[in-house]
């Protein structure tokens, strides 16, 4: 009997029966869980039921190759990340540019040798418990959250529509900038967006009404507050770009593309892309979900808000982004909240 000191659960994917026994029986001896698939459909059905931290696929394939698999996995809304391996006879740097622009994280070249596979396997699984980090943000973030009765899942929402808008904005091509990093990056810190909601008083933060001006701004203040956290821990780890783009994030989440938000009046791509796009998916959560001073509005009215800010509170391209992914968003609310759906006087909700 073959003792799994891993808890990591691994699928292979191949249509060659031989290359699939080789492998379940390397990484098995290693110490994995492994389930097998003939084909990217089978894989992409199976994942439907399972979730793998690991995937070793061969590119080519009848009935779905190796290459949409890993484009199907990176689209998913997963909320850990899947490490996938595409095993291949081709090694060309076209092929290699191919294989990592779909999302691949490493490559095994044909034939194998089997003390590479547990190796790259062992490679994969460190990156893997780099994910420790992504639980710590998160819940960082919660403790702040916790503070504010008001928002459910609202951390775990503005991650699903932070990563919708990026993944869209990067499959169009607009914006070179954006990479399967940066849309993996944006899911993991989006949620810091109000951590500096801590330093603001109760007497604010909860009140049930309106602001007053004054009060206003003090609930301003978060962004500024939020920054200067994450910029101190910035300043002990300044290689950690995690830590730039939540900074970047708790900053200008506020700011308007037309230069009339807060707290520094920047205009259009002044502000970082990461806080245009977490505006959009902020804005979107604040007005279609229950909040202590008011219920919460249709998918159709919210659609009407952001249209009425297009070019002027949002980034035009980021407005389209949503607009192409409406379907998602929809499927996103409806999964991660259940409320009575009802309609009232805004007010002040765009501004906070």
């Amino acid at each position: 009997m073959i003792f799994q000191s891993h808890s990591l659960r691994i699928l292979v994917v191949d249509d060659d029966e031989i290359t699939c026994d080789m492998l379940e029986n390397i990484l098995m001896e290693a110490g994995y869980r492994v389930d097998t698939a003939s084909s990217g459909n089978e894989a992409w059905q199976m994942l439907g039921k399972h979730h793998y931290r690991m995937i070793i696929s061969d590119w080519e394939m009848p009935n779905g190759d190796g290459i949409e698999l890993c484009k199907k996995v990176r689209r998913s809304g997963s909320l850990g990340y899947t490490y996938f391996i595409l095993l291949t006879h081709r090694n060309e740097t076209a092929d290699i540019v191919q294989g990592m622009a779909s999302g691949a994280d490493d490559f095994i070249t044909k034939p194998f040798n089997p003390d590479e596979v547990r190796v790259r396997a062992r490679a994969g699984e460190r990156i893997l418990a780099l994910e420790s980090r992504d639980v710590a943000i998160f819940a960082m973030a919660k403790l702040a959250e916790s503070r504010n009765p008001e928002t459910g899942a609202h951390l775990e929402r503005i991650q699903a529509y932070a990563k919708t808008l990026a993944q869209n904005l990067e499959e169009r091509g607009n914006h070179p900038d954006i990479d399967q990093l940066f849309v993996q990056m944006i899911f993991l810190t989006s949620p810091l967006h109000d951590i500096g909601k801590v330093g603001i008083p109760d007497m604010v933060l909860i009140k049930p009404g309106r602001l007053t001006d004054e009060e206003f701004e003090v609930m301003k203040d978060h962004t500024t507050i939020g920054a200067n956290t994450l910029r101190a821990a910035l300043e002990q780890y300044p290689e950690a770009e995690y830590l730039k783009m939540a900074y970047d994030i708790a900053l200008t989440h506020h700011e308007k593309w037309d230069g009339s938000g807060y707290p520094q009046g920047l205009v259009g791509e002044k502000i970082p892309l990461s806080g245009r796009i977490t505006a959009l998916a902020d804005v979107y959560d604040a007005v279609s979900s229950a909040r202590v001073y008011k219920q919460k509005f249709s998918h159709n009215v919210t659609r009407e808000i952001i249209l009425q800010g297009d070019g002027l509170h949002f980034d035009p391209a980021v407005v389209q982004a949503f607009l192409d992914t409406e379907d998602e968003f929809i499927a996103i609310r409806n999964r991660l909240q259940a409320t009575t759906e009802t309609e009232e006087e805004v007010d002040q909700l765009l501004e906070v």
